[in-house]
């Protein structure tokens, strides 16, 4: 039985998502930019991006479906408006990344994609052999959803989707059934223009030059992924961001205006999942942060990493006020890395 492509994206869309094409199986075109920019050591202490469990499957996507014949792209668009405090609620806020103030992503994707194939099958009456990938699959994703015409790479390295923006999940499903191609055969033209915003906003100057990350000096990545001593040097610059960052969007021009309705399982949970109260998560227990922290992006970090970005990011409100929550953290951490952070912050704050 066969279908249209338009039927496919249509079911895509019942599903919730923003964004679909579906592209055919072929050697990517940025694989090379992908293993010069690991050379380069871009990718700081993430040296599991380097091994061929990683670099082989990103060059063939066969290496995770050998049987694949289709590749469906997707994307979910999350919210861009930071939720109002109530009035008269004062507290030292930090901040976190707007991907990641919901349902973890990587759980909602992965539903939506097994979903999709399931439905994919039902339309082609066959049985369908799939995989689906997030990002935490070693797959080019920006590569494919622009080959699929979903957006152009922008200057920050971001996918951006002209009336949807940068504030897209992205994620992919490999099947071994030959779908009707919807992806156009020319990659969509950067529309950037002279525009350096995203460049000159960042505040640790993670940008090499345009389309060019360093993560070790990128406020997601020393927030996130990197488990270590923050250097000094950056730690006034990453503000009050305990969780990722989303200053070279939130300057973008394709991000002005409403944009894409955002999927319902992407809205923040409440205020404190995405500016929350420094000084009460510092104080809460293990099992307390266990729950903060459940099916959110969140868990990625380990309690002693969080508790360390909280430590910079109350030293870098310059107020007094953090003093309570940090000698907390000092009193009853068993890690050194909070304690040299915390440490840090009271200096900061002229306390010690």
């Amino acid at each position: 039985m066969t279908t249209t492509g338009d039927a496919l994206i249509a079911i895509t869309r019942e599903l919730g998502f923003a964004r679909a094409a579906i592209v055919p199986i072929e050697a990517p075109r940025r694989h090379a930019l992908y293993t010069s920019w690991l050379a380069d050591g871009h990718a700081g202490d993430m040296a599991f991006l380097g091994t061929p469990a990683h670099t082989l499957p990103r060059a063939d996507l066969r290496a995770l479906l050998a049987t694949a014949r289709s590749l469906v792209v997707v994307a979910l668009a999350y919210g861009r408006q930071d939720p109002s405090a109530p009035p008269g609620l004062v507290a030292l806020r930090g901040r976190i990344a707007r991907y990641a103030r919901g349902e973890d992503y990587h759980l909602v994707m992965r539903d939506r994609l097994v979903e999709l194939a399931s439905r994919i099958a039902a339309e082609l009456g066959v049985a369908v052999a799939s995989r689906p990938c997030v990002d935490s699959a070693p797959i080019l994703e920006r590569e494919w959803a622009e080959r699929g015409g979903l957006g152009f790479v922008a200057k920050n390295t971001m996918l951006i989707a002209p009336g949807a923006g940068s504030y897209l999940v992205l994620g992919e499903l490999l099947v071994d059934v030959d779908l009707p191609i919807t992806a156009p055969t020319a990659l969509p033209k950067p529309r950037c223009g002279t525009c350096r915003a995203c460049l000159d906003v960042c505040p640790t100057q993670a940008f090499v030059d345009a389309y060019a990350l360093d993560a070790r000096r990128c406020i997601s990545y020393l927030t996130i992924e990197f488990h270590g001593s923050i250097p000094e040097e950056l730690r006034p610059a990453i503000g009050t961001w305990i969780f990722g960052c989303d200053l070279c969007q939130e300057v973008c021009p394709f991000n002005a205006g409403a944009g894409e309705p955002p999927d319902a399982q992407l809205q923040p949970r409440s205020l404190e999942h995405a500016l929350p109260d420094l000084v009460a998560l510092a104080m809460k227990n293990t099992n307390q942060l266990r729950q903060f922290m459940k099916r959110s992006a969140l868990r990625r970090v380990p309690r002693a990493v969080l508790h360390r970005n909280v430590a910079v990011a109350l030293g870098n409100t310059r107020d007094p006020a953090a003093r309570p929550a940090l000698d907390h953290l000092l009193a009853t951490t068993s890690s050194d890395l909070v304690r040299e952070h915390a440490t840090w912050a009271l200096a900061r704050l002229g306390l010690t």
